[in-house]
């Protein structure tokens, strides 16, 4: 194929190939021609021009394919407009002359379509430069139609399209035979000759005057008749032409001069008239009306009303929404008015009117709810509302009317029915669509809209009552805040108009649609109206039988109510289970002997009521089962069995009674039947097995023997067949946006859809749209569908032998009936049968006997051959499902046989079709086809099929079949991949274009072709690439099809091919075909092309963004998208579509490749998506009338600044974005939320100014989010403040994340400000609505948290504008304090439970922060004063606003603690495991009600680690101290509090006392937590985890609890094990150590308690002898530590599991493995440090719980780790210093050395053994590390020795193989060339010969005085150099003048005689001062210090020396007299000197 790359066709190659690859190659050239020839240079074109024409010409006799003609056509046609144009009259010639050829055989046909497309093109491109050659060739042209069969019709009409748009006005000439011809083919016998006629004449009006003025008429009456017969896609073509031409007439200005005088403007209602006849009339004229017109016997026919229907749509879209605005009233009387009695034809039957009533609904939802903004849809919702009104006069004036006789007869009444119906519907819609938006709508009392629709809910037709109960329906939904007022009101009004049966039927449907709606409202009804609902329908079922005028309609009205109730879940229904048990036994006679005395008494009134009851209760129950199964306990279901075998004996009696009393009866046991049969389908079969005979002779009789004549198989089927396979059965069953209209179609016209009217009780169940009406089918067809769904239930439950007889006798049945009766019977036994066959599969059941499957097969095979393509679609599913059941895998092969043999004989259409899908869907549900040589038979079957020219049916179906084939086969066909792939770009590159369903079955079959290569397309060999060209080519034959559907296909192979082999599809032209098609007008052409974007910016988001805006500005003439891509880009045209779309799933499409696109660009084109959200958000912002804020009580500044945030609106009025949708801009707040996050995760620059400002002058382009921060905070603004609910949930949360991310960015212009302080009065305006009275509850909930993070954040520090926010949350606390029993009864009871706890959560946030606020700052203070200056300013700021929020939080504490206490009790009973249910009380708790106990635990769970934390703050503020005085029980908690949870009332003590009011609350806390921690759920938040464990650090941190843990050794165990999992199972940082830092608390308390005990016990047996004393702490007398008994056991526990997992070398079985031992030491990060560090320090405080026994038997294990740690983590730094768990298990080890039990008598010795042994160890770790030296740190390990010497008792390190090895370190040390570390160890030294023990500290001063004077004495010579020299010898002195301190008297003599001349030594002169180094004048001043102390102490010893050196003596003179005279420098220097040397001192001191 590469070698048709090039611009002349290589035709050596070409010659070389076999015919069908000829046409792949020229096809591919052809393609690349196209590409080629715009981009290739002017000169090289002409160069070759002559050669390509003729090439290109020559192909015109090649007689080439469809795809083939298009493309040479193309291509001549830019070669001619690019190069030379001399030569293009030749063509057009030799194009003519081929036409006029008389050649008719079929082979020369492809030429002389060739050559008509190529005229067409031609004349497209060229247009005017043709001249007047034009004349000559379209008369020829239509001279060629006269003739053409259907194919050249296509083409002349597509190319007279083309010709006309080329020449534009310049054609006029020809307009009128183009109009003749194109009329005739208007109305053509080929679809898509019409299709394509329709087009030429769309395109004719544009410059044909005479089409939309004289000719206006019969062009319209025209279209009408090409409706007739016609398919969706005529339709669609033939109403874009009616519609255009009519808004064309509406809107064209008067005559100009060109045109002629008879030139007729029409009016507005004249269009709309012409409009309308077609819809009432038909196509059948206007004047001829015929005969049947005139007897009023014919109806219009279906096709022309729905074409009619899509006309009027297309008519208002061209003329747009701003026109509708405009001229709506205008346009609503005329639509509502088709259904009104001035047109009586049109309804006349209830069908007629029901497809009337579907035809307007469609026409207003696509006009009102697609073209209007919402500002626009709320001036039509008060326009239609004041048509309800109209109507309701006339209904009230016909009402009243006295007489009866005339009110009967009134036709008014029938006449305003359907318009009503439509209104409401509408109105219904609209306010739904619009949400809360809508509830200034409602408010507005003069349009009084709930007024208008409460009052029609007493018209006197029952369709009138039902649509009113559901736009009520619609109303609650939208607004929840009204559900509870309109059940109320409609109670109400039930109960006062009870004897009007319009009321009573009226009322009750109401209440059952707004019970229906509860279930889509979050925040519910309240809990009692549940009760009340019961209580009335009770009451009307009692009345009933007191007046039988309105028996009927309280019966129905009864059950009805009963029946929405179940609606409401089991919480509600629990209560009234009982006595709806009760009604429901009672309706049903109690024994058959009942049922027949009933028989005998009634009448026919009676068994109406009787049936109308029984079926209502029915329904009721099956109500129950669907939405209460949770309470189906055995006990319920054997309370609700007996009835039911007396309601199917009635049953089987219907028939009887039917015939006693006549007709009347007929719909009321129709009813009962439908009723019944769809109760026993939801039971469980085994409830009614003893009636499964007697329900199945029924059915079968139902089935088989059917009351109406109605062929159901467009209900009945689609649900049977399997999706893909429904695609053959064309457009009609697919989704289109035309659905709603289109299901007339498809019934046929003896029926009608679905109504509400035809059953009542589904005006409560769930709708499959939202706002779309309920659509219950005719009750004869109810029944039908209900008897084949309980069939399949029945049959998979019955004994084989049974099985076999029903299907005997529903084949008899079958063969009986004859003609349609026939196929009716055959289509309700097949839709039962294959439910069944679904039943047994799901249940895995099985067909066993023989004579069973034959008779299944012989049902199944009958439906094969059917006429009805649908039931052989169906019949096809039945046979993969009965193979499915029987799974044999011979019967598999012998029904592939049957169909094998049967292909092989028959020519007829139906059977080819039929057993070509059977192969295709045998093998659906058996896991895939397994067999080489059952495919190889199949595929051979198939080729031959679909080559089957003759007919398109059997083409599309085989092909259908080979792609099923090829997707079951998976890698088993690879085999026939090939010829498979030739096979169908040859038919691609043949079948004619006007044979949709034919490529529509070629693309699928190329998508399964693609799937099957899979990944291997990437390959690189040639086979591979062979067969990638292929597929690309097929595509892009799919790409150039006119039709849609195979373009959809065409998208979704490409979309494959990406997935497989990204690197060959060309991105850049994929993403201009979908931007082309975004908006077309096929639903499954834009779900195809936004699924294939959604996957591609997956991958690639800004090369398809960027290539669809390069693809606008290019801008081919042929594309115009109704989006704007050029300004707001692919992100915008997507959202703008989100905006307009109605399909829910493609809506979820567009927002998931959106939120892809963001992902991954947000960052990169910051500026840009912002600016996207902020417009749609902005676009609102003119709607809202946010300045209505109540600012009342707020003071002036507030009002202020509120004012300039709203005024600060945008002056932009050109949006891109024209009033978005609230569920758009809901979207777009989202994004923004994203954008953040992602932002975060990118760059720390967005968040900090300084730095985004410096990048941003380095680069402009670079864009960082905190420059954005205006702009954030006014979209998180607008949103907050708008009329949606869930607009303003999302721009609180904006606000929230915008908040908690942007609070501590400072402003650098301000220092000590921070940047958001600028937008407090933002941020108080966007809340203070949120806290209004009629907000919802979710709203202020979310509220109440943004406040509480704006106050926490500390982003405004005066204390003043702080009230502001504060005083929000004041208001709403004064609410949260009434507590349950000030509930609003607008919503459910758990949605003020919701609010308190946020309300609660929100202050206990506050509380926190401003408590750790005042501790960092006491922290702050005590450290500032250890500072000299500290910085006075800022501490003070700091200081006042922590102290600030303390008091503003302070005043309300009093309050907060109780309510905070109430909560944490109600937590604390929620969280009982369900077997205590019986004991929690009857009332419920503080906050939440018995009865709604589910709903309010979410919200508990949301809120109560919070608010636990801030408990345990207050109660650790008071030290537990402070008890209220009124703070009995009476005050705790209203209900209960958790001490008197189990006692009665009366046993309650009457006052607590304090002890015991605390002991409750700190077992609350620690219950709460212990029970929270011992299993936090895997999704807890982190956040509950760590304020869970704060809480626990605040309660331990006063003494009263900490004695009661103490004091508790069980508990502390316990809460030891829990923190232990807790560690174990979370690997946060933050966690583990909060959980140590509660361990330490713990260990501490137990200290305390252990303490305390001794210190008792020695003041009572203060007398008695000590050894007499008891031993205290654990490990007793024995030492014997119990696992799970000990609290010192599970400390250890815990810290060796943090040490181990921190490093795994303490483990010592680890040790031994070759893994470990590598010496290497690790570095620990610096959470690691922090975990072990205060591990140690827990370690070293555990032997102080223990007795002496016990403290020996855990030493060794401490020891072990702390050594350990030290070894393993004594570094040396490059700084010098200690890392943290060195200087940690340095401390830790310290702390265990100076333990009183090392010299306790008990434990004395052992410890003396235990510590020289760890003594040794540290010593040999030192031997061990002489490798490794340079790493070790000896300063550590030297610490470590000198604690052992200091910190023990002497005769740990007086055995004198150890002093000496620890003096031998020293003297190692000392000798070190590093000065830190000889400082470090004068340091050690200086601490041990101060040791007051003789014993110890004299063998080290023996052994290293010497060499310490020895090296002082060396530095005379060498000067130090550095602070860190001059340091070591200043120590050195330090350390000699102790020494000289400690020796004894005779030897001091000497040994100041050897200190001061090396003091002198360092003397200077005055000269040498000045020019000394640092270092020198700093040692200088240090010895003169000394030597001034010296000198007197000891001055014999002075004189004599000074005396005996004159030298020294002249030094020291000098430096005195210098000393003297610069005595002031020297203060200055002597108060520098020390701070110098202190801030380089080690700064952990540990000895």
């Amino acid at each position: 194929m590469e070698l048709a790359h090039s611009l002349l066709l290589n035709e050596e190659a070409y010659n070389q190939l076999g015919e069908f690859q000829k046409a792949e190659f020229i096809f591919e050239w052809l393609q690349f021609l196209e590409k080629l020839l715009p981009v290739t240079n002017r000169a090289d074109i002409r160069e070759n021009q002559k050669k390509l024409v003729e090439q290109l010409t020559s192909l015109l006799n090649t007689s080439p394919g469809p795809p083939t003609r298009r493309l040479v056509a193309k291509n001549l046609a830019v070669l001619y407009s690019t190069g030379d144009t001399f030569s293009v009259y030749q063509t057009i010639d030799k194009c003519n002359e081929l036409i006029r050829s008389k050649d008719d055989s079929p082979s020369y046909l492809p030429t002389k379509l060739a050559a008509v497309v190529c005229l067409g093109y031609l004349y497209k491109k060229l247009g005017r430069i043709l001249g007047n050659s034009f004349t000559d060739t379209v008369g020829n042209v239509l001279k060629a139609m006269k003739n053409a069969e259907s194919q050249g019709r296509y083409e002349i009409m597509l190319s007279l399209q083309n010709i006309l748009n080329g020449l534009g006005a310049a054609a006029i000439p020809c307009h009128r035979d183009i109009y003749k011809a194109a009329r005739s083919c208007l109305t053509d016998r080929s679809m898509a000759v019409r299709c394509a006629a329709a087009k030429c004449l769309l395109e004719l009006q544009n410059e044909a005057v005479f089409m939309w003025s004289t000719d206006l008429d019969s062009v319209v009456t025209l279209c009408f008749k090409s409706f007739e017969g016609s398919n969706y896609d005529v339709q669609l073509a033939v109403s874009k032409l009616l519609g255009t031409v009519l808004a064309r007439a509406v809107t064209s200005k008067q005559a100009t001069a060109s045109t002629r005088q008879n030139f007729r403007r029409i009016s507005l209602e004249d269009a709309m008239d012409l409009l309308g006849t077609g819809f009432l009339r038909g196509s059948c004229g206007f004047l001829r009306a015929s005969g049947d017109m005139l007897k009023g016997t014919s109806s219009v026919s279906r096709d022309v009303r729905v074409g009619v229907t899509q006309a009027y749509v297309v008519f208002v879209s061209t003329l747009g929404g701003q026109w509708l605005e405009r001229n709506f009233s205008a346009f609503l009387s005329h639509i509502l008015d088709l259904v009104s009695q001035s047109h009586p034809k049109a309804i006349q039957t209830q069908t007629d009117a029901i497809c009337c009533r579907g035809c307007v609904s469609f026409i207003l939802r696509a006009t009102v709810g697609g073209l209007l903004g919402e500002k626009a849809q709320i001036a039509a919702a008060k326009e239609i509302c004041q048509a309800i009104w109209k109507l309701k006069k006339v209904v009230d004036a016909a009402m009243s009317d006295s007489n009866l006789e005339t009110r009967i007869t009134t036709t008014d009444i029938t006449a305003s029915q359907h318009v009503l119906v439509c209104t409401l519907q509408e109105l219904g819609s609209l306010i739904h669509g619009l949400g809360t938006t809508a509830a200034p709508l409602l408010q507005d009392s003069s349009t009084g809209i709930l007024e208008a629709v409460i009052s029609v809910i007493l018209h006197p037709s029952i369709s009138v009552r039902l649509t009113a109960a559901w736009c009520l329906r619609c109303i609650a939904i939208a607004l929840p805040s009204y559900v509870s007022l309109l059940l109320d009101r409609c109670i109400e009004r039930l109960n006062v108009l009870k004897s009007s049966p319009e009321a009573v039927t009226g009322y009750s449907f109401a209440v059952a649609a707004l019970l229906g709606a509860v279930k889509q409202c979050p925040l519910g009804i309240p809990h009692g109206k549940g009760k009340v609902i019961m209580t009335v329908a009770e009451d009307l079922l009692r009345s009933a039988s007191q007046n039988s005028r309105i028996s009927l309609q309280r019966t129905q009205a009864g059950w009805l109510l009963i029946a929405a109730l179940m609606t409401l879940g089991p919480a509600v229904v629990q209560n009234h289970l009982p006595r709806m048990l009760l009604l429901w036994k009672c309706i049903f006679p109690s024994s058959p002997k009942d049922l027949e005395t009933e028989k005998t008494r009634g009448d026919s009134f009676t068994w109406q009521v009787t049936l109308e009851g029984r079926a209502g209760a029915l329904c009721a129950i099956k109500s129950f089962v669907s939405h209460c199964a949770g309470l189906l306990t055995d006990e319920v279901v054997q309370r609700l069995l007996p009835p039911l075998p007396s309601a199917v004996d009635l049953l089987t009696q219907l028939s009887s009674i039917y015939k006693l009393y006549g007709n009347t009866l007929k719909s009321s046991s129709t009813i009962y039947r439908h009723k019944l049969y769809e109760l026993l389908a939801v039971l469980p079969p085994k409830t009614y097995e003893g009636s499964f005979s007697t329900v199945l002779k029924e059915l079968v009789a139902d089935l088989t023997v059917p009351d109406s004549q109605i062929d159901a198989s467009a209900f009945l089927l689609p649900p049977l067949c399997h999706v893909n396979d429904l695609l053959l059965l064309g457009p009609l069953l697919q989704e289109t946006d035309h659905r709603y209209i289109e299901e007339q179609l498809l019934l046929g016209n003896s029926m009608a859809g679905g109504s509400l009217e035809y059953d009542p009780y589904s005006i409560y169940e769930k709708v499959a749209k939202g706002d779309s009406v309920p659509k219950p089918l005719p009750p004869v067809l109810s029944v039908i569908s209900a008897a084949t769904r309980l069939f399949g239930v029945i049959f998979s439950h019955i004994a084989e032998s049974q099985r076999l007889q029903v299907l005997e006798q529903l084949l008899d049945s079958i063969k009986q009936t004859k003609g349609s009766r026939q196929q009716i019977v055959q289509l309700n036994v097949l839709s039962a049968f294959s439910t069944s066959l679904k039943h047994l599969a799901s249940c895995k059941g099985s067909l066993s006997p023989e004579e069973v499957r034959r008779s299944a097969l012989t049902l199944v095979m009958g439906a094969l051959e059917s006429n009805n393509p649908l039931l052989r679609c169906a019949a096809a599913e039945c046979l993969a499902r009965l193979a499915q059941v029987v799974s044999d895998s011979a019967f598999t092969a012998g029904l592939a046989q049957v169909s094998f043999d049967k292909l092989k004989s028959a020519r007829d259409v139906v059977s080819r079709t039929g057993h070509s899908l059977a192969l295709g869907c045998l093998y659906r549900y058996l896991g895939g086809i397994g067999s080489i040589q059952h495919l190889n038979a199949c595929v051979g079957i198939l080729y031959t099929l679909s080559q089957d020219s003759t007919s398109p049916d059997v083409q599309a179906w085989a092909l259908h079949s080979l792609s099923l084939t090829i997707d079951l086969a998976g890698p088993l066909f690879h085999v026939h991949v090939e010829p498979t792939l030739s096979l169908v770009l040859m038919l691609l590159l043949t079948v004619p274009p006007a044979y949709t369903e034919v490529h529509q079955s070629l693309g699928r079959c190329l998508n399964a072709l693609i799937t099957t290569l899979g990944p291997e397309l990437q390959g690189s060999s040639t086979t591979v690439s062979a067969l990638r060209t292929s597929c690309l080519l097929g595509c892009a034959v799919m790409q150039d099809n006119p039709d849609c559907l195979v373009q959809a296909e065409a998208i979704s192979c490409l979309q494959q091919l990406h997935m497989f082999a990204p690197r060959h599809v060309n991105l850049s032209s994929l993403v201009s075909c979908l931007c082309v098609n975004l908006c077309s007008s096929y639903l499954l052409l834009r779900r195809a092309v936004v699924g294939c974007l959604r996957q591609l910016v997956q991958r690639e988001a800004a090369e398809v963004s960027e290539y669809a805006v390069a693809l606008v500005k290019e801008s081919r003439e042929d594309f115009t998208p109704d989006v704007n891509i050029r300004e707001i880009g692919l992100e915008g045209a997507l959202l703008s579509l989100l905006d307009k779309e109605l399909d829910q799933r493609l809506c979820q499409d567009i927002k998931e490749t959106l939120s892809h696109m963001l992902t991954s660009m947000a960052v990169e084109k910051l500026s840009f998506w912002l600016k996207l959200c902020k417009d749609v958000l902005a676009a609102s912002a003119d709607f809202n009338t946010v300045a209505s804020l109540d600012t009342t009580q707020e003071e002036e500044t507030a009002k202020a600044d509120d004012a300039s945030v709203l005024t600060s609106a945008s002056d932009e009025r050109s949006h891109p974005f024209s009033n978005p949708r609230w569920s758009t801009r809901v979207f777009a707040a989202e994004c923004v939320c994203k954008i953040i996050s992602q932002c975060e995760n990118a760059d720390s620059a967005h968040f900090d100014i300084t730095l985004a400002h410096e990048r941003k002058q380095r680069d402009s382009r670079d864009d960082f989010l905190v420059l954005h921060l205006a702009d954030l905070i006014r979209m998180a603004f607008m949103a907050a403040t708008d009329h949606s609910d869930q607009l303003r949930l999302s721009g609180l949360q904006t606000l929230l994340i915008v908040v908690r991310k942007f609070a501590a960015v400072p402003e650098p212009e301000f220092p000590g400000h921070v940047i958001l302080e600028q937008y407090q009065a933002n941020v108080g305006a966007a809340l203070r609505p949120a806290f209004a009275s009629e907000t919802p509850p979710d709203v202020t909930a979310k509220a109440c948290q943004v406040c509480s993070a704006w106050i926490a954040s500390g982003v405004v520090s005066d204390l003043n504008d702080l009230r502001r926010v504060h005083q929000l949350l004041v208001s709403s606390l004064v609410k949260a304090q009434a507590g349950k029993e000030a509930q609003s009864q607008q919503y459910n009871e758990s949605t003020s439970t919701m609010e308190i706890l946020a309300v609660l959560k929100a202050w206990a946030e506050v509380y926190i922060v401003a408590v750790e606020k005042q501790k960092n700052r006491s922290d702050a203070h005590s450290h500032s004063l250890k500072i000299a200056n500290p910085t006075e300013e800022s501490y003070r700021d700091t200081a006042s606003s922590a102290s600030g929020l303390l008091e503003l939080v302070q005043a309300d504490l009093g309050t907060l603690s109780k309510l905070w206490l109430a909560a944490l009790q109600d937590f604390a009973l929620l969280t009982l495991p369900s077997e205590y249910a019986s004991q929690l009380p009857a009332e419920g708790g503080t906050f939440y009600t018995a009865e709604t106990i589910e709903n309010a635990r979410p919200h508990y769970y949301n809120s109560w680690a919070l608010i636990l934390y801030a408990t345990a703050l207050w109660l650790t503020s008071t030290g537990f101290i402070v008890v209220d005085p009124d703070e009995g029980v009476a005050n705790l908690s209203r209900p209960v509090t958790p001490t008197t949870m189990c006692q009665d009332s009366s046993s309650r003590p009457l006052v607590k006392s304090p002890e015991d009011v605390n002991t409750d609350r700190f077992h609350l806390i620690l219950g709460i937590s212990v029970e929270f921690l011992c299993s936090p759920r895997s999704d807890a938040a982190m956040e509950n985890i760590t304020s869970c464990l704060r809480a626990l650090q605040a309660l331990f941190d006063v003494p009263w609890p900490r004695s009661k843990i103490g004091g508790d050794q069980e508990l502390s165990i316990e809460l030891l094990n829990v923190l232990h999992r807790l560690i174990l199972t979370r690997e946060s940082p933050d966690i583990q150590l909060a959980a140590l830092e509660v361990v330490r608390l713990i260990l501490f308390a137990a200290q305390e308690h252990v303490k305390e005990k001794r210190r008792s016990a020695e003041v009572d047996d203060g007398a008695a002898e000590k050894e007499t004393l008891p031993e205290f702490g654990e490990g007793k007398d024995t030492g014997g530590l119990v696992p799970g008994k000990s609290l010192v056991f599970a400390t250890l526990e815990l810290c060796v599991c943090i040490l181990v997992r921190q490093l795994p070398q303490l483990n010592p079985k680890l040790t031994c493995s070759p893994a470990v031992q590598s010496g290497k030491h690790l570095l620990l990060s610096e959470d690691g440090s922090r975990l072990v560090s205060a591990a140690l320090v827990i370690l070293s405080d555990v032997p102080a719980i223990c007795s002496p026994e016990g403290s020996v038997s855990v030493l060794p294990t401490i020891l072990y780790l702390i050594i350990g740690v030290l070894k393993e983590t004594a570094v040396k730094l490059q700084d010098g210093q200690l890392p943290l768990t060195v200087a940690a298990s340095l401390q830790a080890l310290r702390g265990l050395l100076s333990s009183p039990m090392a010299r306790a008598e008990k434990s004395r010795t052992a410890w003396t053994d235990l510590l020289r042994s760890a003594l040794v160890t540290v010593l040999d770790c030192w031997d061990q590390a002489d490798g490794l030296l340079q790493e070790l740190d000896e300063i550590s390990l030297l610490t470590a020795i000198t604690i052992f010497v200091v910190s023990t008792s002497p005769e740990v390190t007086t055995m004198e193989c150890l002093q000496k090895r620890c003096i031998e370190k020293f003297k190692l040390t000392l000798d070190s060339k590093d000065p830190f570390v000889q400082h470090k160890c004068y340091q050690l030294l200086h601490s041990i010969f101060q040791h007051p023990n003789k014993t110890v500290s004299y063998p080290y001063i023996h052994s290293l005085a010497s060499s310490i004077v020895g090296k002082l004495r060396e530095t005379e010579k060498a000067k130090p150099e550095n602070a860190a020299e001059l340091q070591v010898i200043q120590e050195g002195i330090k350390v000699v003048i102790t020494l000289i301190a400690t020796a004894e008297e005779e030897h001091r003599a000497h040994l100041v005689a050897c200190l001061l001349p090396i003091l002198i030594s360092f003397l200077l002169d005055e000269n040498a001062l000045v020019s000394a180094t640092n270092s020198a004048k700093y040692l200088h001043e240090f010895a003169l210090q000394n030597l001034m102390q010296i000198g007197p102490q000891y001055s014999s010893v002075f004189k004599k020396l000074i005396a005996s050196s004159p030298t020294m003596k002249a030094r020291l003179e000098s430096a005195v007299k210098g000393n003297q005279e610069s005595i002031k420098v020297k203060t200055a220097k002597h108060a520098k000197n020390p701070a110098k040397s202190a801030s380089i001192q080690l700064k952990t001191n540990f000895l």
